[in-house]
């Protein structure tokens, strides 16, 4: 008996492999596993989602004439107003009803507010919207999606439910009855202005704008290619030019005036070429920078050159030229590992910031 019991309760045995993994690099080792943007939003807070949107809006901004928000009671069923015209909401606008809730938007949420906007077009207080588009973290669930995509049921369902979901909900001042003139614009109105834009669409919009990836990481894109010096020098490079022919005649006790002086020094006519391009990298990262990271990364990248060559400029040197050289090989040297910028970077850049320095009277190679 007991053997067969022995035999019945034998187990077998295998060791735990080692696991397989996966490979890493030294991003993923400091940041873990990046999470997709859509399932970040799944997680906003109220101010989490609130950050998103004024960020987002920043997109909207170019496609409209002006963008408002619009806060307290009385709301009128508008969230944000993007404006296509100058004439507020008595012009061509669009409506966001940008809301934030722990589940996706229902029919109950999404009809009130159309009865409020709906009223207040019936009252003349704003004219009808082009589109009225709700917007969410967990987007408009499904019911309400089937209704905003059959303007006819939205519209039964809105008449349905008034009473319980309109009538006490757009003023505190009264009670706003279906019957009579109301009834009647409310039937004659077109329900195919109400939609609903994704929270993925809004992520891709938002991908626009300069604050994408610092809100959702990833990575910068890839930098375009920089843009040759024009032959003729931009009226922008003016300060910084003269402050290079200033150099050039410091060192060679020489007055220069303009590049047809260096002919005699090829080194020279080759120097000012060379800063030439280093200025445009710096600019071309500058306007990068403009479209990609948020605003004021490129003046503390700027800031932090600066800051890690101000204390040379200031020092002796044999002349303006052996400062201006001593300064950006200085800068070229510089870390600048926490800059948002860095991945991008190159050892142009480092130089031609300090020609932008230069434009802006900040270093100066001649002293006297």
């Amino acid at each position: 008996m007991s053997s067969d019991l022995n035999t019945d309760c034998q187990l077998e045995f295998k060791d735990v492999p080692e696991p397989r993994g996966v490979s890493v690099n030294s991003g993923k080792i400091v940041s873990g596993r990046l999470i997709p943007p859509q399932q970040q939003i799944l997680l906003y807070s109220a101010d989490d989602w609130e950050g998103f949107i004024e960020e987002w809006l920043h997109f909207q901004k170019t496609k409209y004439n002006k963008i408002v928000r619009f806060a307290g009671a009385n709301d009128m069923g508008v969230d944000v107003a993007a404006f296509a015209d100058d004439k507020g909401l008595q012009g061509i606008w669009d409506c966001y009803q940008c809301k934030h809730y722990n589940d996706p938007l229902t029919p109950k949420t999404a009809i009130a507010e159309i009865g409020k906007i709906i009223w207040h077009v019936h009252k003349k207080h704003t004219t009808c919207p082009r589109q009225y588009y709700f917007l969410a973290p967990k987007d408009c669930g499904m019911s309400l999606k089937k209704l905003l995509l059959n303007k006819q049921d939205l519209k039964n369902k809105l008449i349905e439910k008034w009473d319980d979901w309109c009538s006490k909900s757009i003023t505190s001042k009264e009670t706003i009855s279906f019957e009579g003139g109301l009834g009647i614009f409310i039937n004659s109105f077109d329900f195919g202005i109400f939609t609903f834009k994704t929270a993925l669409e809004a992520i891709d919009e938002h991908r626009n704008t300069p604050y994408f990836v610092g809100r959702f990481g990833g990575g910068l894109p890839d930098r375009p290619g920089v843009t040759e010096p024009p032959e003729q020098p931009d009226f922008s490079e003016s300060r910084y030019i003269q402050q290079l022919f200033e150099a050039y005649g410091d060192h060679k006790k020489s007055n220069v005036k303009g590049l047809k002086n260096l002919q005699s020094w090829p080194d020279l006519e080759q120097h000012y070429h060379r800063q030439r391009e280093f200025f445009y990298h710096a600019e071309s990262l500058r306007n990068f920078a403009r479209d990609t990271v948020p605003p004021g990364t490129y003046d503390e990248l700027k800031g932090e050159v600066y800051a890690g060559v101000a204390d040379l400029e200031s020092s002796l040197h044999p002349d303006a030229y052996a400062r201006l050289n001593a300064v950006t090989q200085a800068a070229a040297q510089l870390p600048l590992s926490a800059n948002g910028l860095i991945t991008v970077i190159k050892v142009q850049d480092k130089r031609g910031i300090c020609h932008q320095l230069a434009n802006e009277g900040r270093l100066l190679w001649r002293k006297s």
